[in-house]
Formats: C-alpha cells, structure tokens, sequence
C-alpha cells in the first residue's frame, strides 16, 4: 500500500508545483488584452480621467493588483518548492516539516484564490462599463486591439480550479499517510507482542 500512496504523493507534489506555475503564467497573460486595447486611449498618464475612451481607466486601475498577484504567484510556486525541500514528494514517513509545508501550501493557495476571485470579479464588473461603440472607433483610427471579451476575466475560475484541487488532493494525501502510518506503527506493536 506504501508503494501505490508513495507514487501518488510524487504526483500530487508535481500537480501543486504545476498548478502554481500557472497561476503565474495567469498573472502575467491577465492584463495583455487590456494593454493592447486600452494603453492608447489614454494620452497622459497623470490624468486617468481624461481619456479618449470612457472607461478605459481600467487598465491603469488594475495595475497595483496585477503587480500584487505576480508577486503572490511567485510565492505559490516557492510553497510549492518547499514540498521537495522537505521531501514531501519520496518521504515513506511524514514529519513535522512536510506537515507543516503541506499546511502551508494549502492555505496559500486558498487565500491567494479567494482574495484574486474577488479582485478579478471587481475589475471584470469596471471593464464591462467601457463604451464599446467608442473602443471600437478608436481602434480602427489607431489600428489597436478591439475587444469585449471578458475571457481573461473569466478563465480565472478554472486556473484557481486547478489549484485549489491539486491542494485537496494534497492534503488528501497527508490524512492517507497519517493512516497508513497509523496502520504501520499497529501492526509494529502487534509483532513485539507476539514476541513478547
């Protein structure tokens, strides 16, 4: 039983250390479609208000969350890493440092989730506020990007998805261990007995 839970932990580990890898590959697509479309149709920087498109302001709103979730995308993948610092991935037996870096992981990712769910809501409601009918003029006298896709927006539900399950599965891995050890540690007392 240790074999089959041992080749599935390894994969676990990879599925989170992949999962935090795209959310940060996420962080740095997110705002590409805003660039392309809304960096243009604000001439000065220092005034967000005045811009050639009503709405547009989104773009430069979004900047400071965009930095932060790069940021905290960098921290999911060095979680993620710490599982092999410790072993967690070809450990036979558990210790406190893979407990505490399969703890660690878990709530990272889930805060990191619900704190961009709600960020990424917020700024999706603001783009769709955007005159599309003056984007669009604008766009075709600069020749940028038009867009009313909101697929960027909403992609993140299946990206977190993907987290916050290869975390389940993380931790699901970490209760079949304790039992696997619980079992073991029994079945160590039963042979002393015997002898005994």
């Amino acid at each position: 039983m240790y074999k089959k839970q041992m080749k599935i932990q390894k994969i676990v580990c990879f599925l989170v250390l992949a999962a935090s890898v795209v959310v940060f590959l996420y962080s740095l697509g997110i705002m590409t479609d805003l660039y392309d479309a809304l960096y243009y149709t604000i001439p000065n920087k220092d005034n967000l208000d005045r811009s050639r498109v009503e709405g547009a302001r989104v773009y430069y709103d979004m900047q400071p969350f965009n930095q932060q979730f790069l940021h905290f995308s960098i921290i999911l993948i060095l979680c993620a890493v710490l599982l092999f610092l410790t072993n967690t991935n070809i450990r036979r037996r558990y210790y406190i440092s893979n407990i505490i870096a399969v703890i660690i992981n878990a709530a990272v990712n889930v805060y990191v989730a619900i704190w961009a769910h709600g960020q990424i809501v917020g700024f999706k409601e603001q783009f769709l506020q955007i005159n599309f009918e003056d984007l669009k003029k604008f766009a075709e006298r600069q020749h940028t990007l038009y867009t009313e896709s909101t697929f960027w927006f909403d992609i993140h539900v299946a990206v977190f998805a993907f987290a916050i399950i290869a975390n389940v599965l993380l931790v699901a891995n970490l209760i079949w261990k304790f039992q696997l050890m619980r079992q073991e540690k029994q079945l160590i007392k039963a042979g002393k007995g015997a002898v005994a």
